[in-house]
């Protein structure tokens, strides 16, 4: 498999989520990560998003406020990476007026047929990269973890949903398995 187009980042401003093991294909799990519409059920950070997923277009999303200081709070990023099934990027590019700049790189790591890996980095960048991390860091790190679970319940239920549904369908159609199949 080639290597993900993910730069090498400052470990001392890097958060990364939990590392969760998702009892479903990959190709589930990307269908629930590139379903940003419906993120706001079952995604605790990211309550609301909107985008075509396109290299370069927005991601405009409504994030809750972890910090403490607000409700939820608009937020726009771009998407500068989609591997279909392993890899989708999205970043906050540094302006004129704001010189902060972030990554957030969502990795799946295929384990076996129906088994995968989910986790996630966002790397602070820019001049004030070490404060952003000072200030945010755990905050940031409790909200990937909470996603990275949610991601792996949601997909699992579907997965195991469609499953059912299956073996309802083949059931009813009069084809017989052979106990232990």
């Amino acid at each position: 498999m080639p290597e993900l187009p993910i730069p090498s980042y400052d470990p001392t401003t890097l958060v990364r989520s939990v590392a969760v093991e998702i009892d479903a294909p990959a190709r589930v799990v990307w269908q629930v990560l590139t379903d940003v519409d419906n993120y706001a059920q079952w995604n605790p950070l990211c309550v609301s998003a909107k985008s075509t997923l396109e290299i370069g277009s927005p991601v405009e999303m409504m994030l809750a406020d972890y910090s403490g200081e607000a409700e939820a709070y608009p937020y726009v990023e771009y998407v500068c990476a989609v591997v279909p099934e392993r890899l989708l990027s999205w970043e906050l590019r540094a302006t004129e007026i704001c010189a902060d700049a972030a990554r957030r790189d969502q990795v799946i790591e295929h384990i076996a047929e129906n088994r995968c890996l989910y986790y996630s980095t966002d790397a602070f960048l820019g001049v004030d990269a070490q404060k952003i991390m000072d200030e945010h860091g755990d905050w940031v790190k409790r909200a990937f973890d909470e996603t990275a679970i949610a991601l792996k319940e949601r997909s699992e239920r579907i997965y195991a949903n469609h499953n059912s549904r299956t073996r309802l369908s083949d059931a009813s159609s009069g084809v017989q398995f052979a106990q232990g199949s």
